[in-house]
């Protein structure tokens, strides 16, 4: 199988290290999404990141659906009972959510003129984002035994953080830095694979 991705991509990384978690072989192939490489545009009309081409010939995206293929395929991404599932699956959305926020903000800072960026909205964005690393810094998940699709999110999210928001968030929110310490004892590959340059 191959992976369209980016390293900087918080939203790979999450289906990177699922990947590796599960022993699922992928070929990565990095892609610009600014750059529409017809690779990524034939297989996804979005032009967006992951997209997963399988051996038979499907193209599975957005991450949270590859997340799910990953599953069927292999398991132990998210439990069997209903209730703890959703509870994974909420979590998950919660850290794609705050993803899609900081994303926002980027782009923003990254394909404007500062004297075009609009700050409100990017304060609107920020007030999302802090809403949720509340809401994560005061209840994170537990680590046990087997990791799940909400831990990888939130590992991606935090490595997003740190590699786009340094200095803006960690003050308030040593919880989750202590978590993020806590889940790479049992993933050793975090460092390697959360979002970077």
């Amino acid at each position: 199988m191959r992976l369209l991705c980016s390293p900087t991509s918080p939203f790979s990384s999450k289906v990177r290290m699922a990947a590796r978690h599960l022993g699922v072989r992928l070929e990565e192939i990095h892609v610009d999404t600014n750059a529409g490489p017809s690779l990524l545009i034939d297989n996804n009309p979005l032009g967006k990141i992951p997209t997963l081409l399988t051996g038979d010939g499907e193209a599975i995206f957005d991450s949270r659906s590859i997340m799910h293929y990953f599953d069927r395929k292999e398991g132990r991404l998210y439990p069997s009972k209903k209730g703890k599932r959703t509870e994974i699956e909420v979590l998950e959305a919660l850290c794609d959510g705050a993803n899609e926020c900081l994303l926002s903000i980027v782009y923003e800072r990254r394909f404007r003129d500062a004297d075009k960026q609009y700050q409100p909205w990017i304060d609107r964005q920020w007030t999302k984002v802090s809403r949720a690393l509340a809401h994560l810094d005061a209840e994170p998940p537990k680590i046990g035994r087997k990791l799940h699709a909400g831990h990888f999110a939130l590992a991606a999210l935090i490595g997003y953080l740190q590699l786009r928001f340094e200095g803006q968030w960690e003050a308030d929110h040593a919880e989750l830095i202590d978590w993020a310490h806590r889940f790479e004892k049992h993933f050793p590959d975090y460092p390697a694979m959360k979002p970077h340059v």
